[in-house]
C-alpha cells in the first residue's frame, strides 16, 4: 500500500512537472513573441515617421494634384523603393485615407518592372481599427495581418505633413511575418537555456520537497521511537514496582490472617500500623501536574526511589511546559534523575535523599535536581559521549546519558552545570531560557 502511494506520488509530481514547465515555456514563448512583434513594429513606426518626414513634400503634392503615373510618381517610387531595400520590408508606399473605413494604396515603393498588383488607388488591406487611428491623425501598428496575395505581415503607418502641418496622405510600411518568425527563432534560440534553467529549477524544487519530506518523516519516526523507548521503559518499571507491592501486600495480609487465626490481635495490630506507613508511601506517588508526560516519569522516578529506600521531594510549578517538546523534556529529566538515582544508591540508606524541582516563569524554565552522593572526580569530562563512573555491566551501554541532555540544552539554547559540594550533594542546574 505504502509502495503504491510512493508511486501515485511520483507520477503525479512528474506530470505536474511536465506540465509547469509546458505552460512556463509556452506562457515564456508567447510573451516574448508578443514583446518581439512590439519591438519590429516600434522600430518600422519609427521608420516610418523618418521616411514620412523626409520625403520631397512639394513633389508628392505634384502628384496628388494629378495622381497619373508621371515623372514624379516614378522619382517617388523610386526612393520608397530604395527605403524598403534599406529596411528589408515586404513594402514601402503611401496610403489615401479620405474616410475612417477604407484606406487607398497610391505610391508602392517596388522595382519598375513589378507593374500588376500595385496600381494607384487600389483598396489597401490594413484593418479598419488602424484606419480609424490614422484618419484622426495619429500613427498606426497592426497586428500580423493574413494576405492570400502577399503572405503574413505586421503594418505600420505614419501621416505624412506638408510645411503647414497638415496631413496630406500616410507613410505605410509592412514588415513580412518570415522576417518577424526569423527573429522571434533567434530570440527563443537565444533564451533556450533560459528555458532548460526554468525546467531544473522546477526539478530541484519538486526533488528538494521530496528529500525535505523523507528526511523529517525519518526525523519524526526517530522521534517517536526515543519517545516510545523512553515510555515503555517507564511504564515496565512502574508495572514491576506494582506488582512487587502486589506480592508484598499478598503476604502480609496472609500474615495478618494467621495471627487472627492463632488469636494473636495484639500483633495483628502492631503489624498492621506498620503498614500504614507503606500505604501512606504509596499515597504520596499522586503528584498534581498538569504535565502527563511529566506526571507520569516523576511518579515513576518517586516509587524507584522508594523501592531503593530513597527519601525523594519533588516541587513542580502549575505550568504546561509546552515550550519544550515533550520527547525532548522526558530525555532532559529521566536522564539526570536516572544518574542522581545512581549516585544516591551509593550512600547508606540513612543519607538517600534527593529534590526534584521544576519551576517556570515567564523568562525561563529551571529543572533542578539535588541528591546526596558521591563528589563527581572528572567535571570537564561528563558530558563526553561515553565517559562514566559507574562499574561496567554486562548487556548496558554507559555513558551516553549526560551526554543526551547537553545535546537537548544546545538544541534550546540553554545551560546546564552539574556541581558537587563538600557535604558530599550534587545538584545539577538546566536554564532553558524562553525569550
Amino acid at each position: 500500500m505504502k509502495k503504491r502511494k510512493i508511486k501515485l506520488i511520483l507520477v503525479l509530481a512528474t506530470v505536474l512537472l511536465s506540465l509547469f514547465t509546458s505552460l512556463n515555456v509556452v506562457t515564456s514563448y508567447v510573451k516574448m513573441k508578443k514583446t518581439v512583434e512590439e519591438s519590429i513594429a516600434n522600430q518600422s513606426l519609427e521608420a516610418a515617421i523618418s521616411i514620412a518626414s523626409s520625403i520631397d513634400i512639394k513633389q508628392y503634392e505634384q502628384f496628388l494634384n494629378n495622381p497619373v503615373e508621371s515623372k514624379d510618381y516614378w522619382e517617388l517610387r523610386s526612393y520608397l523603393n530604395d527605403a524598403r531595400e534599406k529596411l528589408g520590408a515586404l513594402f514601402v508606399y503611401t496610403l489615401e485615407i479620405d474616410n475612417p473605413k477604407v484606406s487607398k494604396a497610391l505610391i508602392a515603393g517596388v522595382p519598375d518592372h513589378y507593374t500588376e498588383g500595385f496600381e494607384i488607388g487600389q483598396i489597401c488591406t490594413v484593418p479598419e481599427k488602424q484606419i480609424k487611428q490614422a484618419y484622426q491623425g495619429s500613427t498606426y501598428v497592426t497586428n500580423v495581418i493574413e494576405d492570400p496575395n502577399h503572405g503574413d505581415y505586421l503594418s505600420v503607418g505614419a501621416p505624412i505633413k506638408n510645411e503647414n502641418g497638415q496631413i496630406i496622405g500616410y507613410l505605410g510600411i509592412d514588415i513580412g511575418a518570415d522576417k518577424v518568425n526569423g527573429i522571434k527563432g533567434k530570440v527563443l534560440e537565444n533564451n533556450l537555456l533560459m528555458f532548460i534553467y526554468n525546467g531544473l529549477f522546477i526539478l530541484i524544487v519538486i526533488a528538494s520537497f521530496f528529500f525535505l519530506q523523507r528526511w523529517y518523516q525519518k526525523e519524526v519516526t526517530k522521534e517517536v521511537g526515543v519517545t516510545e523507548d523512553t515510555y515503555q521503559a517507564e511504564i515496565k518499571a512502574l508495572i514491576t514496582s506494582v506488582s512487587s507491592l502486589r506480592h508484598d501486600f499478598t503476604n502480609h495480609i496472609q500474615v495478618l490472617h494467621g495471627l487472627l487465626q492463632l488469636g494473636e490481635q495484639e500483633q495483628a495490630k502492631q503489624y498492621l500500623s506498620s503498614l500504614s506507613k507503606d500505604v501512606q508511601a504509596i499515597k504520596s506517588l499522586k503528584l498534581n501536574i498538569n504535565h502527563p508526560g511529566l506526571s507520569i516519569l516523576l511518579q515513576t522516578k518517586k516509587l524507584a526511589a522508594q523501592n531503593h529506600n530513597i527519601e525523594m521531594d519533588i516541587s513542580v510549578s502549575q505550568n504546561a511546559f509546552n515550550k519544550i517538546k515533550t520527547t525532548d523534556l522526558i530525555k532532559l529529566l529521566s536522564n539526570l534523575i536516572d544518574n542522581a538515582i545512581d549516585a544516591t544508591t551509593e550512600l547508606p540508606e540513612n543519607e538517600r535523599k534527593m529534590t526534584i524541582c521544576c519551576h517556570a516563569d515567564e523568562m525561563k524554565y529551571v529543572f533542578e535536581i539535588i541528591n546526596t552522593g558521591p563528589a563527581i572526580s572528572e567535571p570537564a569530562q561528563i558530558y563526553k559521549q561515553g565517559f562514566t563512573t559507574k562499574k561496567p555491566e554486562f548487556g548496558k551501554i554507559r555513558g551516553q546519558g549526560l551526554f543526551i541532555v547537553k545535546e537537548v540544552v544546545k538544541k534550546y539554547n540553554g545551560n546546564i552545570s552539574i556541581q558537587s559540594t563538600s557535604e558530599l550533594e550534587t545538584t545539577a542546574t538546566v536554564i532553558i531560557p524562553l525569550k
